[in-house]
């Protein structure tokens, strides 16, 4: 099919798309998948425009290194902004109908609240960038901004969930927030988490509570397998609480899409599954100091999954079938 004739096509299918740019929720499931919206999203730019947000595959920044791997807590990967006169209001809508297909329509709404939160809506303050040719090998969508960074690889990149390393995060009520983290759309996840430490007899609580230190919070490179991790290793659970964990797992897969839920537990499956990780729960940084810990962690070979609920919720993810992917991440502060 004729490119052009395939985009024109798309856009007078999806009219109501530019409403997306401006809408405080999604009007619908996206019409098609990501990855195809990102091909289109390619072919849509202007030269000007990919000299901005386009990149080889393997382009490396002078400053940050690898930029497709780059993880921060609070940055722009591009500079000119979503919703801004740089984008057109087809390109605008494009993206949005991207980050609906790679996040689960159920989460749509409370991911909204995380961005007019934290940036002011989506689009604002926010940045993309594509690395590779869409359709033509390997390629990958970048989504950053403050408390976000999401990615769309079509599985371009090899032995990775999610393409990548990831990052969600709130900022609820305040920059630190109070210990039951009100309005904080992602604290549920901690709850979560911490009623199987409560059930975890006294032997399994002393080994899963780290009581000095833990890791800052850009620390999520892989360790391999020859690796001991902080906590207690789910080895030892009794099977109910390794299903228990499984749970609390799925629970914390749940706003992002299908296949890359798939693709994260294939991923832990290739290295042993939750039997060859531990579960940590920090003593520092429980706020209030109430029993309820802020921060934990699940780890494995080439698996974390890193809560940091101090000062506000910051979420770190990597996960890979292979120990020896790198990471390039950044910690930008507390933000």
């Amino acid at each position: 099919m004729n490119a052009k004739l395939s985009r024109r096509s798309f856009l007078r299918s999806t009219a109501s798309l530019a409403a997306l740019a401006a809408a405080p929720r999604p009007l619908f499931a996206a019409p098609a998948a990501p990855e195809s919206v990102v091909k289109l999203l390619y072919e849509s730019l202007k030269p000007e425009q990919r000299q901005e947000v386009c990149f080889a595959w393997d382009y490396v920044d002078p400053k940050r290194g690898l930029l497709r791997t780059r993880l921060e807590n609070n940055w722009r990967i591009t500079k000119p902004a979503i919703k801004s006169e740089f984008f057109t209001a087809d390109q605008q809508a494009m993206i949005r109908t991207i980050f609906e297909g790679i996040t689960a329509p159920e989460w749509h709404e409370r991911f909204d609240k995380q961005l007019d939160d934290d940036i002011g809506g989506f689009g604002n303050k926010q940045g993309i960038a594509i690395f590779g040719e869409p359709g033509s090998g390997k390629f990958e969508f970048v989504l950053s901004s403050r408390h976000m960074t999401l990615r769309c690889d079509g599985d371009s990149s090899e032995h990775v969930a999610f393409g990548g390393p990831i990052l969600y995060a709130h900022e609820g009520d305040a920059l630190y927030e109070k210990p039951n983290h009100p309005h904080n759309v992602f604290w549920h996840q901690a709850l979560e988490a911490n009623k199987l430490y409560h059930v975890l007899d006294a032997k399994h609580q002393a080994l899963a509570l780290v009581t000095q230190g833990m890791p800052t919070e850009e620390l999520v490179g892989f360790k391999g397998k020859d690796s001991k991790f902080p906590g207690c290793p789910v080895s030892e659970f009794a099977a109910d609480q390794k299903a228990e964990l499984q749970r609390i797992l799925n629970h914390m897969l749940e706003p992002f899409r299908k296949a890359d839920q798939d693709e994260a537990m294939k991923c832990l499956t290739s290295q042993g599954g939750l039997d060859h990780c531990s579960l940590a729960f920090y003593k520092e940084g429980d706020l209030g100091d109430d029993g309820i810990y802020d921060n934990w962690r699940i780890e494995g070979p080439s698996f974390v999954w890193y809560f940091r609920g101090t000062p506000h919720v910051h979420v770190w993810v990597n996960v890979a079938d292979d120990a020896s992917v790198k990471l390039n991440s950044y910690q930008n502060s507390v933000m």
